[in-house]
């Protein structure tokens, strides 16, 4: 509904990658370059939202969120037009953070495997996805944010946020 999760995810995205977080910052703060997965409904989707509000638009890269002197090599995914498989972003400690492209169509074997600092889902996925990018933080610590509107009503992954308490979560 065009109300501006979507680019409030990538600015907290942009703050994680390359760990320069604004003085007002309360959140977590990582003080080391992160892995971190960035996610839509399709590769077409996610080229489109997340990708472009933190790279830029096709053919503009470094007008998103992350500054264009953080973007240090990008490669494209296979299989989809313009869509980025990874960047690698310059961290304020002088390492590199990866950030990776995913998408939930790709189902679920392709989310299990590594762990990952940060998973961010734009648009509401699929529990089992959610579960998956659940799973990539628990040896990390890291942490899974949402942007999305309910449109879906009460699925499960809306339904564990309403009803089932975890001081590991926040709404």
């Amino acid at each position: 509904n065009q109300n501006g999760k979507t680019f409030c995810g990538g600015c907290e995205a942009a703050y994680h990658l390359t760990g320069d977080y604004p003085s007002w910052w309360v959140g977590k703060r990582f003080d080391r370059p992160i892995v971190m997965w960035a996610s839509g409904v399709t590769g077409e989707t996610t080229r489109d939202n997340p990708q472009r509000v933190l790279i830029g638009n096709v053919g503009d890269k470094g007008r998103g969120t992350i500054p264009a002197d953080a973007i240090v090599d990008t490669a494209p995914a296979r299989g989809v037009s313009d869509l980025l498989d990874y960047a690698k972003i310059r961290h304020r400690t002088g390492g590199l953070s990866t950030l990776r492209f995913k998408y939930y169509e790709q189902g679920r074997q392709k989310w299990q495997g590594p762990p990952v600092d940060v998973v961010w889902f734009d648009e509401e996925c699929p529990a089992d996805i959610y579960d998956e990018g659940l799973a990539r933080t628990i040896a990390t610590g890291g942490l899974v944010y949402l942007t999305f509107t309910p449109l879906l009503g009460m699925s499960e992954v809306v339904r564990r946020f309403l009803t089932e308490h975890s001081n590991d979560r926040h709404d």
